[in-house]
């Protein structure tokens, strides 16, 4: 490995990372991926040495290869290249990443974009090699294995990251100071949908591994108890939910699968004792409309509130195949620049990924120790509280819509 630099492993092959989806025409707004571009332009800027991407078959990657290659080849000068494992032959193999991550050095890096219920194990045999980590949310499903990675993570002395890349919006990030400064809280609510056409790449685990509430409302779960960090701790959930939709024809999940979750949390805020209430809901069967992704939430404290519309940023296009859309590279930019060139460095989904890279390298240089970054980056430790919301709200789920109490931790 070249000195300055760090080797990254990407446990996943799917459409955050490539823009992928097996056996359709990804009609998404990331069928270019997100992860593997954004690490092959940090590598081009001297970051990053060697990208390895992990799966589960090896039979997928011709037409990963060439999906990367006809998507990503449209910028001047990036170099595309990755090795995909396991081998192409390799029918199935559920621990392929494990034989990976034996041949890389402690200091490395592995970023975490598989199925929920597969986190948690991949991220432990990574901390345990001495392998930073940044996941995809939610990292863990339960307090009780977010509480070990924590622990371990510590112990092993790695940094450990959640994919929150909300935090680095900047209209999130300065809504967020402006919050703090109006009280105890009061209020929030949030909305966050996907168009059911998705169900068709999310069918092979929605349902199975994860639902709707664990999927999209880690997401203001996260925005809210970070606006609200320090100020107000939740108490108890309960949840509901609709169904119908996901376990018919054409989508065809399986039985029990959620339509759409909400949940509604108690707070009570550390200094006066008042109450505030949180309403979270998340669903996978919108209907196709002008935005992917429908996401909105409002914030009130005791002396102000914000309001932030995050799918409608006030730039439109029209077109004679697509219609009416609404467009936001503050997200990503997968437009070139005037020389051909990729130039979303400055996209929160990029600066979330280059902040961990960023954080892994100044740990190898000796500049920072992991536990310099809890309270400024998006943590394990830091962010235990949304893995608590989380789990009471699947308990709740599952005993009917009752009130789950969350325990200090």
């Amino acid at each position: 490995m070249s000195p300055g630099k760090i080797n990254v492993l990407v446990c996943g092959i799917g459409e955050y990372v490539t823009g992928y989806v097996p056996g359709q025409t990804n009609v998404s707004d990331k069928s270019m991926g997100v992860v593997g571009l954004v690490l092959m332009d940090i590598r081009q800027r001297g970051k990053v040495d060697w990208i390895g991407m992990v799966g589960t078959t090896g039979k997928k990657h011709a037409e990963i290869r060439d999906h990367i290659q006809k998507g990503l080849g449209r910028y001047k000068g990036l170099d595309t290249t990755v090795d995909l494992f396991p081998p192409d032959d390799v029918e199935r193999d559920t621990e392929a990443y494990k034989e990976v991550m034996d041949g890389m050095e402690p200091g490395d890096a592995v970023i975490v974009f598989t199925p929920d219920d597969t986190h948690y194990e991949i991220c432990l045999y990574a901390i345990r090699k001495g392998l930073h980590v940044l996941c995809t949310k939610p990292i863990v499903k339960t307090v009780a294995e977010h509480k070990t990675l924590v622990d371990e993570a510590h112990e092993y002395g790695v940094h450990v990251q959640i994919e929150f890349h909300k935090r680095f919006d900047p209209t999130y990030a300065d809504a967020r100071e402006k919050a703090r400064t109006y009280g105890d809280f009061s209020y929030f609510y949030s909305y966050m949908s996907q168009p059911k056409y998705q169900l068709h790449t999310f069918r092979s685990w929605a349902g199975k591994s994860s639902d709707i509430s664990y999927y999209l409302n880690s997401h203001h779960i996260d925005i809210c108890t970070w606006f609200a960090q320090g100020i107000a701790k939740p108490l108890k959930v309960a949840a509901s939910a609709s169904t119908g939709v996901a376990t018919s024809a054409p989508y065809n999940c399986v039985e029990g699968t959620e339509d759409t979750i909400t949940l509604l949390v108690w707070f009570k805020n550390v200094n006066s004792g008042s109450l505030g209430t949180g309403v979270f809901t998340s669903s996978w069967t919108a209907s196709k409309g002008d935005v992917h992704s429908v996401q909105n939430f409002k914030y009130t404290g005791q002396s102000g509130e914000v309001r932030i519309d995050q799918a409608r940023r006030g730039y439109e296009t029209t077109t004679e195949t697509g219609g009416l859309s609404q467009n936001n590279p503050l997200f990503l930019r997968y437009q070139p620049d005037a020389q051909g060139r990729y130039a979303g460095q400055h996209s929160y989904g990029h600066v979330s990924i280059e902040s961990f890279v960023d954080a892994a390298l100044a740990i190898k240089k000796r500049e920072n120790v992991a536990q310099d970054f809890v309270g400024y980056l998006p943590t394990a430790a830091d962010t235990l509280v949304v893995s608590a919301i989380l789990e009471a709200g699947r308990k709740s789920l599952d005993l009917g819509g009752a009130v789950v109490e969350i325990p200090d931790f």
